[in-house]
């Protein structure tokens, strides 16, 4: 799919106002100082390094990021609210701040590294896509949780391709059991069916997440009511699909909201996701509250209502492994960002001192 320009990408939307980008009156008193300083409010659509496309009060428009090496510089991604530097007869339009995030998607990155990943903000539905083509993959779903759930937002589970699966009331009750909290809507978008209940569930800015192949280009089509998205057949030999959403891009929905539709994620790292660990693994934290130890690793521990859950078959070995390894990954991330918040403290220690130095010299040389 090629890049349209954001002519193409916008040519339904002119009578759109913020408001149904989701705009509010909380947004609009936080608001009144960045007005003050001739600033006006604007949506990111879709950012890439050096702009982004976003939405106005009187329109689409283009605008730069500001480069800087400052870790402060501004990253501005799909679904930021950001206070906008117009264009005028002299200079392009910028962006100038990002206003407070409400919800935020972030990912671990594939490098481990200490710094997350924002791959939307300002979120209120996260629908989680799974395919039920093939085998659905139970720690995959669970790490999407974890995700959504940490995000801030409500996750739903959404099985797509219902039309391919030979027992499809078998998965909604398998994915229901992997999925406490969260609704989980059978739907394909080949045949309509579940399509509507969808619809139903969906409120404000939604995000599509989901493996490669998922069919969320396709659902999100469908949600559309147009063919918007780019889509491709899944590869036979491995049923995994290619890429064919490789941007986040936020577009209306005709029956009110927004639709982030993503390209599918390969690696799902966590980061700094104790609450979605909490909520994705609700009916193991439940099962926790009766152990004899409060520290309790479900392990070997005497009386520990989980393992003897596992024992009894109420829970599945599987889960709780799967729970353990979670916790172990987001732990270690955790320790790399508290490793990283050392040496910035240290290095500003070292700046300050630097710097009570260079005045002490400068005031003895005066003397």
């Amino acid at each position: 799919m090629s890049h349209r320009s954001i002519d193409q990408q916008h040519n339904n939307t002119r009578d759109l106002t913020l408001a149904d980008y989701g705009w509010d009156d909380d947004r609009e008193n936080s608001f009144e100082s960045f007005r003050a300083d001739g600033l006006v409010p604007a949506r990111v659509v879709r950012a890439e390094r050096g702009h982004c496309d976003v939405v106005t009060e009187d329109g689409p428009a283009q605008a730069a990021v500001p480069s800087s090496n400052s870790p402060d510089r501004l990253h501005p991604c799909t679904g930021d609210w950001v206070a906008l530097q117009a264009e005028n007869t002299t200079q392009s339009a910028a962006v100038a701040a990002i206003l407070d995030r409400r919800t935020a998607i972030i990912r671990g990155t594939a490098a481990r590294t200490s710094r997350g990943q924002v791959l939307a903000a300002n979120v209120d539905t996260v629908a989680v896509v799974v395919s039920l083509a093939g085998p659905v993959r139970h720690g995959r779903v669970e790490r999407m949780l974890a995700l959504a759930w940490a995000s801030g937002a409500t996750p739903i589970v959404v099985l797509t391709k219902a039309d391919r699966c030979a027992d499809p009331g078998s998965a909604v009750a398998e994915l229901t059991a992997l999925s406490p909290g969260a609704r989980v809507l059978l739907t394909s978008a080949a045949t309509g069916e579940g399509v509507d209940a969808l619809v139903a569930e969906l409120s404000g800015t939604v995000v599509l997440l989901g493996s490669s192949g998922a069919g969320k280009s396709t659902l999100g089509n469908r949600l559309l009511g147009e063919d918007v998205l780019a889509t491709d057949e899944i590869r036979e030999t491995d049923g995994k699909g290619r890429h064919t959403t490789t941007w986040r891009e936020l577009l209306p929905l005709p029956h009110g909201g927004v639709l982030v539709d993503t390209p599918g994620l390969r690696g799902i790292g966590l980061h700094d996701a104790d609450d979605g660990l909490d909520q994705a693994f609700a009916d193991i934290a439940e099962l926790a509250d009766g152990c004899r130890f409060r520290d309790c690793g479900h392990t070997a521990e005497p009386d520990c209502a989980v393992l003897a859950a596992v024992e009894s078959g109420v829970l599945a070995a599987r889960r709780v492994a799967s729970y353990r390894r979670l916790l172990r990954e987001n732990a270690y991330v955790a320790s790399l960002t508290d490793a990283r918040l050392r040496e910035e403290q240290k290095r500003s220690a070292k700046q300050i001192a630097r710097l009570q130095r260079e005045i002490y010299r400068s005031g003895r040389r005066r003397k």
